[in-house]
C-alpha cells in the first residue's frame, strides 16, 4: 500500500501541485513559499531542487515493484523466455507511449522528440530487469557500481569532439550531449542536448536497480528482520547514498540533465528515505486512512500522465468552477484555477478508481 501511495505522491507534483507553490509565492511573497516555488523548478544544469527528484523517484518506484511481480510470474510457472518477452513488451509499450506523448501521432518526424521520461523509464527498467533476473545480490551491486563508475569515467575523461575546448561537464563539452547531438534524430529538448538522452538511459539503469534491490529487501523474510527494522535499515542506507552523492558531487557535478553518478546516488538516497518513511507510516504503523488521496493517483499514474495531453481538463474545470472562481479578486484567479484543475484531475482518477479501471503497462 505504501508503494501506491508514494507513486501517487510523486505524480501529485506533476499534475499541478508545483504550480500551486508558484502562485502562493506570487500572492504572499513569503520567504517559505518563495523557497518552495524555487524548489518546484528544474535546475538548469548543475545542482538539485526537489522537482528534480520526481523523475528518478518514479523509476525507483517502478524498480521496487518488480521483485513482487517477478515472484508472481514465477509462481505461475512462466518460463524465462516468456518472462523476457513480457519485460521487452512492457518497455516497448512505454517507449511508444512516450513517443505519443511527444506528438508522434502528428507525424511531423523532423520535429519529433525521440526520447523522454517514459522512454527512459521503459528502457532503463528493461535492462535493469534483465540484470536483476540473471544475478544475485552481489552481482546486482557490482552491476550498479560498475554502471556508475563507467558513466563517471566517461563524462570525466572523454571530450565532445565538436567542442574540444569547452569544459567536459558543460552542455557543449560533455560527451553525453555530443552523443545526443550526433545520434538522436529529430528535435532535442534543449537544442544541443536532451536531459533524457541516450547516456541518461545507461546511468538510469542504476536507479532502476536500486529500486529493485529495495523491493527485494522489503519482501525478504528473515528471522529477526521485522518491518520496523527494515524501515530503519532503509533509512540508514538512504542517508548513506545521499552522503555518497554529495561527496561525489565535489568532483562530479550533481546534474540531472547528465543523470550523473553523483545525481543517481543523491536522488536514489532521497527516494529510499521517502519510501522508508511511507513504508513505516503506512505498512508498519498502519496509518492508512490518509493515503486514499495519493493512492487514487498512484493506481493510475500512467493514465493521468498521458491524459493531461489528451483530455482538456482546463475546459472542464472552467465549466464546473469558473463562475465560483470569478467571484474572487483577480490576483487569486491563477491560484484557484490551478487548484480546481487538480481537483478535476483527481475526481477523474477517483471515478476510474471506484470503477476499478486501471491502465497498467
Amino acid at each position: 500500500m505504501s508503494l501506491d501511495a508514494l507513486r501517487g505522491f510523486d505524480m501529485f507534483w506533476i499534475i499541478g501541485w508545483g504550480k500551486i507553490w508558484h502562485h502562493l509565492a506570487k500572492l504572499t511573497d513569503w520567504p517559505f513559499f518563495n523557497w518552495w516555488s524555487m524548489q518546484m523548478t528544474h535546475v538548469e544544469w548543475e545542482g538539485f531542487h526537489f522537482y528534480d527528484l520526481i523523475f528518478p523517484l518514479f523509476l525507483f518506484i517502478a524498480g521496487i515493484s518488480f521483485p513482487f511481480s517477478l515472484e508472481k510470474s514465477l509462481q505461475k510457472g512462466i518460463s524465462k523466455k516468456r518472462l523476457y518477452w513480457r519485460i521487452i513488451k512492457r518497455a516497448l509499450i512505454l517507449v511508444f507511449l512516450g513517443l505519443v506523448f511527444n506528438g508522434f501521432l502528428k507525424f511531423n518526424l523532423n520535429d519529433q522528440r525521440y526520447t523522454g521520461v517514459l522512454i527512459v523509464i521503459g528502457l532503463a527498467w528493461m535492462f535493469g530487469a534483465f540484470i536483476f533476473i540473471n544475478t544475485k545480490l552481489t552481482g546486482r551491486i557490482l552491476w550498479c557500481a560498475g554502471i556508475l563508475i563507467f558513466h563517471w569515467l566517461l563524462l570525466t575523461f572523454v571530450q565532445a569532439p565538436d567542442f574540444p575546448h569547452a569544459p567536459r561537464f558543460s552542455p557543449e563539452g560533455s560527451i553525453a550531449c555530443y552523443i545526443d547531438r550526433t545520434f538522436l534524430p529529430g528535435k532535442l529538448y534543449n537544442g544541443n542536448f536532451d536531459p533524457a538522452g541516450l547516456s541518461v538511459v545507461v546511468s538510469a539503469i542504476a536507479t532502476a536497480l536500486l529500486g529493485m534491490m529495495t523491493g527485494m529487501f522489503v519482501k525478504t523474510a528473515k528471522q529477526g528482520l521485522t518491518p520496523m527494522k527494515k524501515a530503519g535499515y532503509m533509512t540508514v542506507a538512504g542517508i548513506g547514498l545521499v552522503f555518497i552523492g554529495l561527496l561525489w558531487g565535489l568532483i562530479l557535478p550533481i546534474a540531472k540533465p547528465l543523470w550523473s553518478s553523483s545525481f543517481v546516488c543523491l536522488a536514489g538516497g532521497l527516494s529510499l528515505i521517502l519510501f522508508a518513511l511511507f513504508y513505516w507510516i503506512i505498512d508498519v504503523l498502519g496509518y492508512r486512512r490518509w493515503t486514499l488521496f495519493f493512492t487514487v493517483i498512484g493506481m493510475n499514474s500512467i493514465t493521468i500522465y498521458m491524459a493531461q495531453s489528451v483530455i482538456h481538463f482546463h475546459f472542464t474545470s472552467n465549466f464546473l468552477f469558473g463562475g465560483l472562481i470569478n467571484l474572487f479578486p483577480e490576483t487569486w484567479l491563477p491560484f484557484l484555477n490551478s487548484l480546481m484543475y487538480i481537483t478535476v484531475c483527481w475526481l477523474f482518477l477517483y471515478f476510474l478508481y471506484r470503477q476499478k479501471i486501471f491502465l497498467k503497462v
